[in-house]
């Protein structure tokens, strides 16, 4: 976590981030240190995967399929593709999209409820960060599950450019 600095002398006065701000940690953007651990089902396993880990699991042929897909920051830019879904085995239903970032061709994991789908335009929107700012999301370290820590990192990031992703998001409403 950056270092911050308050914006003003007095104790209840905002934090401002350092750095990057979508990774300092503040505001929308802050995470609690949870366990660098996968959250596990009753029986053990992994509990939020991607479907290529879990054939149990797959798109009912009536929902629109996203991967392939490509995935537009706020600024209308291209980020990349999608490339898989990731499931919550527990409570069956679509937690995160992977996509692959075609700036640094890592995969990153997009939460669903930051995503809006298209089938009609074959896209997926995101209004929360831009197209370039998708390189800088919080990678996992396994291919295959997410730990507690990471999901939390990973969703404090989008929630971050709700207010920093742009400067017009943050400063003063009133003049």
């Amino acid at each position: 976590m950056s270092p911050n600095i308050p914006r003003a002398a007095s104790i209840d006065d905002p934090i401002s981030p350092v750095g990057d701000p979508l990774l300092a940690g503040v505001g929308p953007g802050a995470w609690a240190d949870r366990a660098d651990v996968p959250d596990l089902t009753v029986h053990g396993k992994a509990k939020i995967v991607p479907l290529r880990v879990d054939p149990g699991f797959f798109v009912e042929p009536r929902d629109p399929d996203p991967r392939g897909y490509e995935v537009v920051g706020l600024d209308g830019a291209v980020a990349g593709t999608v490339a898989e879904i990731w499931v919550d085995r527990s409570e069956p239903q679509v937690r995160y999209l992977e996509v692959l970032v075609t700036a640094t061709g890592k995969l990153v994991l997009l939460p669903i409820t930051f995503a809006r789908v298209r089938p009609d335009q074959r896209r997926v929107h995101v209004k929360s960060i831009t197209g370039a700012q998708f390189a800088g999301v919080p990678a996992t370290r396994a291919f295959d599950q997410v730990t507690l820590l990471e999901e939390d990192r990973i969703v404090a990031y989008y929630s971050a450019g709700h207010l920093y992703a742009t400067p017009g998001r943050s400063g003063d409403l009133l003049a």
